[in-house]
């Protein structure tokens, strides 16, 4: 087999894996799946990727990163509690899935607000092992 037909076929399988994690992402409906699919993420972009950290998630949602707000900005110190939008006032149910079931159910919800947050907090989308991470975190809280 020549370099170039391997390389192909490397390509090719990356591709699938990659329809494969949308897919699955796409339908998530569990706190569980997602992280699942994170990680399928995370190892592509990372082979050396050996799982989340509740630590990390934590050090992630209570920082700053370069900018004005952190996630606890909107989302309270505790993610168990409701928090409130710093411009806007509004109200924002708990974030931690252990305090509020409908959180980290419905693919849809979760990829538009990680993309919008992510861009409010870091100015980019987040990684796959960010959102791991962070989300690790918010299942390590007991309300």
């Amino acid at each position: 087999m020549h370099a170039q037909d391997c390389k192909k076929q490397g390509l090719v399988g990356l591709a699938a894996l990659l329809l494969a994690t949308m897919a699955t992402l796409s339908y998530a409906e569990t706190p569980q799946q997602f992280l699942d699919s994170y990680a399928q993420e995370a190892k592509v972009q990372n082979p050396n990727f050996k799982g989340f950290s509740a630590k990390a998630g934590e050090s992630f949602y209570k920082n700053k990163h370069g900018g004005e707000w952190s996630c606890s900005s909107c989302h309270t110190d505790n993610p168990t509690a409701e928090g409130k939008h710093i411009v806007t006032s509004k109200v924002i149910q708990p974030l931690s899935p252990n305090a509020n079931s409908a959180r980290f159910t419905d693919a849809t919800k979760v990829n538009k607000w990680f993309k919008r947050n992510c861009n409010d907090v870091l100015k980019r989308e987040c990684t796959p092992e960010e959102k791991g991470n962070l989300l690790t975190y918010l299942l390590s809280i007991k309300s």
